[in-house]
């Protein structure tokens, strides 16, 4: 199984956050910062912001502007080296969207993430021939070749394995719509399969599945969504449309997202009762 690894997306999110906590501590604002070292204003706000990579000698530059001792340039090295190491989903990037090979760098050293889906089975809990049933379904509006597909299907096991099957693994909450279980994608034997697959992976110890049921109030409005929470980060709230992807990381969002996951948490069926309506459509599948 993969082992747990510092992801260069988060490394390269920290580096900037740290360069923008010193700079605060001294009290400069970006543009005062850039002018002292001789740069354009929007570097230093690129840098912060994670959108620009420095080299060795920005971060040295800055640290001496800042007057950072030995150990925290140590520390601010450390992030830059860990920032430019690839991430498995790099492998992947030619026929993955850009905001979601971001999202797979976050997801990669989040501690937990809660997962409100109403239409389809979440990407890390899909089997291979539903994963591929899906993709196949969206391929004739994104225009996706054979060998995106394949790719895409490789991707979305990959990602599996690293999340839930690592060392130290995610903690995964799902509230999941009834309705997503019957929607079907492929042939009957593909939904039976990804059913049993559902109650196969509801008995591992860092993964809980609720579905919210057809009869139950449905008390928020919204859209799908993923929060991840981190060890030493903010948590980032994830939401995927048709053509784009955003990254809500405004806490008082954030807040809200997380209330909202809450609340369909509390109207949806507990960990057991829910098991017992997979194995219902698992038989249904068998007809």
């Amino acid at each position: 199984m993969p082992s747990q690894q510092g992801s260069p997306t988060v490394r390269r999110l920290r580096l900037g956050q740290e360069l923008r906590l010193l700079r605060e501590r001294r009290k400069l604002t970006g543009a005062k910062a850039a002018r002292e070292l001789g740069w354009s204003a929007s570097k230093v706000s690129r840098i912060e912001a994670a959108k620009t990579m420095p080299v060795a000698d920005d971060v040295k530059a800055l640290a001496e502007l800042y007057r950072i001792d030995a150990e925290k340039l140590d520390e601010l090295f450390g992030l830059l080296r860990d920032a430019e190491q690839r991430g498995w989903w790099e492998d992947y990037e030619d026929t993955l969207p850009e905001e979601y090979t971001r999202f797979l760098g976050l997801e990669a050293e989040a501690t937990s993430q809660r997962s409100w889906e109403p239409q389809i089975v979440p990407g890390l809990l899909q089997t291979e021939d539903y994963a591929r049933e899906v993709i196949l379904a969206s391929r004739g509006i994104a225009r996706i070749t054979h060998s995106g597909v394949r790719s895409r299907v490789e991707a979305r096991l990959d990602r599996q394995r690293r999340v839930l099957h690592r060392a130290h693994p995610c903690e995964l909450t799902v509230v999941l719509d009834e309705s997503a279980l019957t929607r079907r994608f492929g042939e009957p034997s593909v939904m039976r399969a990804q059913m049993e697959h559902l109650l196969e992976m509801s008995m591992l110890p860092h993964v809980s599945i609720h579905v919210l049921a057809l009869d139950a109030l449905h008390p928020v409005n919204t859209s799908a969504f993923i929060h991840l929470k981190f060890r030493d980060f903010d948590d980032v709230v994830y939401l995927e449309q048709m053509y784009a992807a955003n990254f809500v990381e405004d806490l008082g969002r954030v807040a809200g997202y997380e209330a909202a996951f809450g609340h369909l948490r509390s109207e949806a069926l507990d960990e057991d009762a829910s098991r017992v309506l997979l194995q219902r459509k698992a038989m249904l599948w068998r007809r």
